[in-house]
């Protein structure tokens, strides 16, 4: 579809339903109040659980071809997250059939570095891991990469898993570019820091005449619209995300901006408006439901 003179493009690698036992702070009685908004596309109403898109969403605007999060990968060691573990998708023929070439891509983003934002980042070849995309910059926020590093403090035993076969090698082929702050990538596209999920999470302003700002995990399902304040279990800052969380979708309304997160599936994203210390989606993006 198209947001003013930029092109944005969908491409999914997978799905899978995890228990809403996530939203530890969302009352039972949350998912009732908001069905009309949550089922069936995010909450599977026979099983309750929760529906999660791993998606990937490419740019095409100012000359330049952006690539936001790049998923789970195949053949990864997730033994703690075992619906991620030794994953075999056709993820990269998907991204050839939609027109996006790896060697087209100019940039990475990695919202942030979670294994299911960065998993892309490379793929197996040679006995190694090499770089997906070998003309791209990867640009990475520098508060993750301190925080996950082998030498980090949020390095545990999963975290250095993902380190080393999904940032490593890009870092060792020159390709990483780590930003902190406000960073401009074009006339109509920067970076601006949202910290609470993680440290660095970063969200991705685009504005080519019509505005939307990709999230990433600022938001894992729409509950999280009608009751900003609630935390998901995956939150290293819970607090902090919420304020994050709530600032964003602020600006967003206010700016009639598109919100498009990391996990919706559905049509992907939505404009808010706000309703007191509370948001309601106003309209969906014009792209075919998943």
């Amino acid at each position: 579809m198209r947001l003013g003179n930029a092109v944005l493009t969908r491409v999914v690698e997978t799905s899978f339903e995890p228990g809403v036992e996530m939203f530890g702070h969302t009352p039972e009685r949350a998912w009732s109040d908001h069905a009309d908004l949550l089922v069936p596309t995010f909450v599977n109403p026979d099983t309750r659980r929760w529906r999660v898109a791993i998606q990937t969403w490419v740019i095409d605007v100012d000359g330049l071809r952006v690539l936001i999060d790049t998923g789970v990968g195949n053949g990864r060691e997730r033994p703690a997250i075992p619906v991620l573990h030794h994953l075999d998708t056709g993820f990269l023929q998907a991204l050839t059939a939609a027109g996006v070439s790896p060697d087209s891509v100019d940039v990475v983003l990695n919202t942030h570095l979670h294994s299911d934002h960065v998993g892309w980042n490379t793929m197996a070849s040679g006995g190694a891991w090499v770089p997906t995309f070998p003309n791209a910059r990867y640009l990475l926020p520098e508060a993750d990469f301190r925080y996950f590093c082998p030498d980090g403090p949020g390095c545990d035993d999963a975290a250095r898993l993902v380190f080393d076969d999904s940032v490593a090698p890009v870092l060792e082929a020159g390709q990483v570019e780590l930003f902190s702050g406000e960073h401009q990538l074009s006339d109509s596209v920067w970076l601006r820091p949202a910290a609470g999920h993680t440290p660095g999470s970063s969200v991705l302003w685009l504005d080519a005449g019509r505005p939307a700002v990709f999230v990433g995990d600022l938001t894992h399902c729409p509950i999280q619209i009608p009751r900003p304040s609630d935390p998901c279990a995956f939150d290293v800052d819970a607090a902090a995300a919420a304020a994050t969380r709530k600032r964003v979708f602020t600006e967003a309304a206010r700016r009639r901006a598109a919100v498009i997160p990391a996990h919706y599936p559905g049509h992907g994203g939505a404009t808010l408006v706000a309703r007191g210390d509370a948001f309601q989606v106003d309209g969906w993006l014009e792209l075919e439901p998943i």
